[in-house]
């Protein structure tokens, strides 16, 4: 178990992701999860108000298994795999996020601070989360993709578009790590 519980070196990670890549080239699929949105709003019928939801879903059901193991992975890992919540983090990022009115740095993985279930629940909570979704989700239809379908599958390929998008990902976390967290927070 000490071999899953720690983190794994690039060596071990990037050739899984490169394996993973060649099957999905290999079978002639693109890697992402931002598709599967507008999969689903398909399968509920979305198609009777938009064209743009007028595509056949069964196409891109391997998809959707992908989100699955996304989420199943994920609660595994969070509920068995995590030997404990502390974070050895930088003593100025500690800091830093503490003058924002943070607490609990580095003791937990999710700060209270955004998402206790009395802030998740409170109005300033809802719109920022309401207002988050609707910017995620218009922009990665706008980006014709997901940071993960760009910054792996588009990279991997050697497409501009897909650099371009990787590079305005970075400058909007950026301007929402320097400028909107210290704003909201």
């Amino acid at each position: 178990m000490d071999f899953i519980l720690q983190p794994w070196a690039w060596y071990i990670g990037g050739p899984l992701i490169a394996i993973s890549l060649l099957l999905y080239f290999y079978f002639g699929k693109n890697f992402g999860a931002s598709t599967n949105f507008e999969t689903l709003c398909t399968m509920a019928g979305a198609g009777k108000i938009s064209d743009y939801f007028k595509t056949d879903w069964k196409e891109r059901s391997f998809a959707l298994l992908f989100v699955i193991g996304l989420i199943i992975g994920g609660y595994i890992s969070s509920i068995y795999l995590i030997p404990e919540q502390t974070i050895d983090l930088n003593p100025n990022t500690v800091q830093e996020l503490s003058n924002l009115g943070f607490s609990n740095i580095g003791n937990q993985y999710f700060p209270d601070e955004i998402f206790s279930d009395e802030v998740v629940f409170s109005l300033k909570g809802f719109l920022i989360l309401l207002v988050s979704g609707v910017f995620i989700g218009f922009g990665t239809r706008y980006a014709g993709g997901c940071t993960s379908g760009h910054a792996i599958t588009g990279l991997s390929s050697l497409q501009l578009p897909s650099l371009l998008a990787v590079i305005g990902f970075f400058i909007g976390g950026i301007i929402a790590a320097w400028f909107l967290i210290p704003i909201l927070f």
